[in-house]
């Protein structure tokens, strides 16, 4: 059994709090598991009867009566038979159906899984928690009907610390999340064929058709699969909409508007696949629009889009490390300084240079680099030429490939390993 602590904590923490739980994520990252298994396991350990605790998977066709919004709330509400606190557990709450209110015949009001919860919610010793995402009504949908009701909890696939702590070999533990990445099932999986089908099967019978059914994409296919294709193999580079139109026509001899581009990306956001970075001037402290970068939820997600060849470290690394910053809660963009400088002729030039990433939360903020080694002086140099230009005297860290002993340069900057940052969270504050 994979411990999900962190989730578990929150949920926990938000127990009775008279809200809605609303747990969110790409499908097959463990929601279910986390709710169904890992907090009611808690519930009974802290003393809460079985028959206090709701259980009701609406995938399963034995519960496809309670897809009936109605149907739905008087199952529920029949169960609360005392005074006691009841624990309401809904698996894809989205699988209720919409229907005519029967009581009003205007041949518009409706009924559906929104006014059950509210009414639900009203109950002062029911406490509620629900998980949704599929085609019908992906789990940001289903936070956004709630708005201030409901309190979200956003579970991701393993960090590499989960995977670690769970696989059986911790000396090729790094070497397999960079490779299959953290969904939950794989840890059940020990061939490469097992785990490639798995994570390919992912796509095709879940995601994209999801993604069409969805948003009621015709004959497009052939279009997102070489959209999530060409996104696989430009992770960590800077990107837009109309230079992926180009990359279609050039390379695909495919002619696809880039406003019809960018509504794709924002399905496949939706969905949970990918997310994107937006540049942020460091100096100037505004924001970019384009380009932007695109990174995958899930690295094993990314690799399998190439086949697993294409194996660029820098940029398998930088997803990662982008990934783990986001499950720490931190807002991360991608940094920007812009510096004037003289050429050998003393001709006046402004260039620009990046900065991996820029990670804010709260009062804290971090300037991130990327880098396989910097045992080349030279190359060290290069990699910090930019973290050397911002003035301000926030955190500046490279994490390489190596596994090093942490160390500060005489700018002050930190050099720290990759799974060493993975593993210990406070590690960027050495």
């Amino acid at each position: 059994m994979i411990e999900r602590k962190k989730y578990l904590d929150k949920l926990i923490s938000k127990k009775e709090n008279g809200l809605i739980k609303i747990i969110t994520g790409i499908r097959r990252c463990g929601k279910s598991f986390l709710l169904f298994e890992l907090y009611y396991q808690y519930l009974i350990d802290i003393g809460v009867k079985k028959e206090n605790i709701i259980q009701i998977a609406l995938d399963e066709l034995a519960n496809a009566r309670y897809r009936n919004p109605m149907e739905l709330d008087k199952y529920i509400r029949e169960q609360i038979s005392d005074g006691d606190m009841y624990y309401v557990f809904i698996d894809e709450i989205q699988l209720v159906a919409s229907i005519d209110n029967p009581y009003v015949n205007d041949g518009i009001s409706k009924i559906g899984f929104v006014d059950v919860l509210l009414g639900l919610m009203k109950i002062k010793n029911l406490d509620i928690y629900v998980t949704g995402s599929n085609s019908k009504m992906l789990s940001s949908d289903i936070l956004t009907e709630f708005k201030d009701r409901g309190d979200e909890i956003k579970v991701y696939p393993l960090s590499y610390s989960e995977f670690y702590n769970a696989y059986e070999d911790s000396k090729h533990a790094w070497r397999e999340y960079f490779t299959y990445g953290g969904m939950p099932r794989l840890m059940a999986l020990n061939s490469h064929e097992e785990k490639s089908k798995y994570l390919k099967d992912l796509f095709s019978k879940t995601y994209i058709s999801d993604v069409i059914e969805r948003n009621k994409i015709s004959n497009s296919k052939e279009i997102l699969e070489e959209l999530l294709n060409i996104i696989s193999s430009s992770v960590g580079s800077l990107t837009n909409p109309t230079k992926l139109s180009k990359t279609f026509k050039s390379v695909k001899q495919i002619k696809i508007t880039n406003v019809t581009i960018s509504k794709y990306l924002d399905y496949f956001i939706d969905a949970f696949i990918i997310s994107k970075a937006i540049r942020y001037d460091v100096k100037g402290k505004k924001y970019i629009d384009t380009p932007l970068k695109y990174y995958f939820t899930d690295i094993g997600l990314r690799n399998t889009r190439m086949n697993f060849r294409q194996q660029e470290e820098n940029h398998i690394m930088e997803n990662i490390i982008y990934n783990e910053l986001i499950i720490r809660e931190f807002d991360v963009d991608v940094g920007v300084v812009e510096y004037n400088y003289k050429d050998k002729t003393e001709k006046k030039l402004r260039t620009q240079l990046e900065i991996d990433f820029v990670a804010n939360k709260g009062s804290n903020k971090y300037y991130i680099q990327s880098a396989l080694s910097v045992s080349d002086e030279d190359k060290r140099l290069q990699e910090i030429n930019s973290l050397k230009r911002v003035a301000d005297s926030f955190k500046k860290i490279v994490i390489v490939k190596d596994d090093i002993i942490p160390w500060h340069d005489d700018y002050g900057i930190l050099y720290i390993g990759i799974e060493q940052f993975l593993l210990d969270p406070s590690s960027i504050n050495l």
